[in-house]
């Protein structure tokens, strides 16, 4: 297989932001919307799936099942980027379409199955699967295309990395002011200032992102998922259009 860096593309730093944006605006939707879970990660999928051993929850199935279907997800996006590694723009748009099709399947859903009679219902099971898929499509083309770029749908990892990042930045400033005026930039502390740019608007956009999905849920129930699917379909006939 080739590797990654033969198959990823520089992208302007817009495009990572709003994908963050649409996993919160997303995973605020079916948290006030489906019952409290979030679609963007499985980590608390993870988390039931072991704490089922000693307790019964409303809702295990949808959270067990997220497992497989994000992975599977992820499966068919390295295997589409896969056949199209000569051609990585391609591969991203083409994924990009991907998701826009799981976003409409997980709009659909929510519309024809609503209101939901609870967190076992089969057409509320649909719609998270529909979700998480679209989700776990994103995550992989993240991954996979987006050269350099950290995760825009796990916030827990690029938490840590932010932290970590503010204060290396912090201690790289504190040891030039103690070097004095002629002191060189550091390059550890040059990165960590790269770092910190890259993450903090990925941080910023899903923050953005659920509370935009908040307001939009309470003002007009499940219908405001519609909304997920303008800018990634968006993006996906910008990039359709050019190749």
């Amino acid at each position: 297989m080739a590797d990654q860096t033969s198959r990823s593309i520089a992208v302007p730093r817009p495009i990572p932001v709003v994908l963050s944006f649409v996993a919160g605006y997303v995973d605020s939707c079916t948290y006030l919307g489906l019952f409290g879970v979030f679609v963007a990660q499985v980590t608390g999928s993870f988390v039931l799936a072991g704490a089922q051993l000693v307790t019964s929850e409303p809702g295990a199935l949808a959270r067990l099942l997220a497992i497989p279907f994000f992975f599977i997800a992820g499966m068919a996006v390295t295997t589409l980027v896969h056949s199209m590694r000569e051609r990585p723009r391609a591969a991203f748009a083409w994924s990009l379409v991907v998701e826009c099709i799981l976003l409409i399947g997980f709009s659909a859903s929510c519309l024809t199955g609503m209101p939901f009679r609870g967190p076992d219902a089969p057409d509320a099971i649909i719609a998270l699967m529909f979700g998480m898929t679209a989700m776990g499509a994103q995550s992989a083309m993240v991954r996979l295309l987006m050269r350099g770029m950290p995760s825009t749908n796990v916030m827990t990892t690029n938490t840590t990395m932010l932290a970590i990042s503010a204060a290396e930045i912090l201690l790289g400033y504190l040891e030039r002011r103690k070097a004095g005026p002629r002191a060189g930039l550091n390059a550890d502390y040059a990165q960590s200032r790269r770092e910190f740019a890259t993450l903090l608007p990925l941080a910023l956009g899903f923050l953005g992102g659920t509370a935009v999905g908040a307001i939009a849920y309470i003002t007009v129930g499940l219908l405001c998922v519609l909304l997920a699917v303008l800018p990634v379909g968006s993006l996906a006939a910008w990039y359709m259009c050019r190749l």
